[in-house]
């Protein structure tokens, strides 16, 4: 079994590097950051760092779309493993034993999914708590019991992501929890637990849009009439 991380990373220059490091020490065979039209030195960083950087625009010929889901529907493309483990690249807790955790469970076929499980070092986590988790116990309590519906850092089967569309920004985890769940039963998802996880904390300003498209990602999941998102197609059909 073949592991790929990818990394997301928009103008994450200062802690980029480090996440590249970790993740080489781990037992991935390739380390790829998607990197998103950065403006700072992410990508020399990166590359520094060992990684292969992937600009997003070179790995399909259709014009990016703005947010991380978009950067992980192009990195899925680009990963050449059978499991692909995504990592946030401002996360500065990591471990190279994450990955492995991450990825250990696809010994199981009947696994598709597997989150990570893991407590926050710092007050965090408000969009989790306060959005994704009381619109899953009301909408999908088949699914109550993951703990971080969200986590950034969670891995996927290759040929699985191929085949199931992509929300283009920050619904992109909600969504792939939910379609994975209705295409291989909620027993296909798997939790691996990690130690504490401490990232960049970001402001009441940022958060609310956040909120706004897990919110939408949920509801129209559910079918809610008039709650629509960006979503980018499957690589694959069938």
């Amino acid at each position: 079994m073949r592991v790929s991380v990818v990394i997301p990373a928009l103008n994450e220059q200062d802690t980029v590097a480090g996440v590249v490091e970790k993740c080489r020490a781990s037992v991935a065979e390739e380390v790829l950051v998607i990197d998103p039209d950065s403006t700072d030195r992410t990508a020399q960083r990166a590359a520094g760092a060992g990684a292969t950087v992937v600009p997003w625009r070179e790995v399909d010929p259709r014009a990016p779309w703005q947010g991380k889901g978009e950067a992980l529907w192009r990195g899925v493309k680009a990963a050449a493993g059978d499991v692909v483990v995504f990592i946030d690249a401002d996360v500065t807790s990591l471990e190279p034993w994450w990955v492995d955790a991450l990825a250990a469970p696809f010994d199981d076929a009947a696994i598709h999914l597997v989150k990570a499980d893991y407590e926050r070092t710092r007050a965090g986590g408000r969009v989790t708590e306060l959005t994704a988790k009381p619109l899953l116990r009301a909408l999908f309590p088949e699914l109550a019991h993951i703990r971080q519906p969200l986590a950034g850092e969670y891995a996927i089967r290759r040929s699985t992501a191929l085949r199931l569309p992509f929300v283009a920004g920050y619904g992109v985890e909600a969504g792939l929890l939910i379609d994975v769940a209705r295409a291989h039963s909620p027993a296909a998802i798997a939790e691996a637990r990690l130690s504490p996880r401490t990232h960049r904390n970001r402001p009441l300003t940022q958060l609310g849009p956040m909120a706004d498209v897990v919110a939408a990602t949920i509801l129209s999941r559910a079918g809610v009439a008039d709650c629509k998102v960006s979503e980018r197609p499957a690589w694959v059909d069938g």
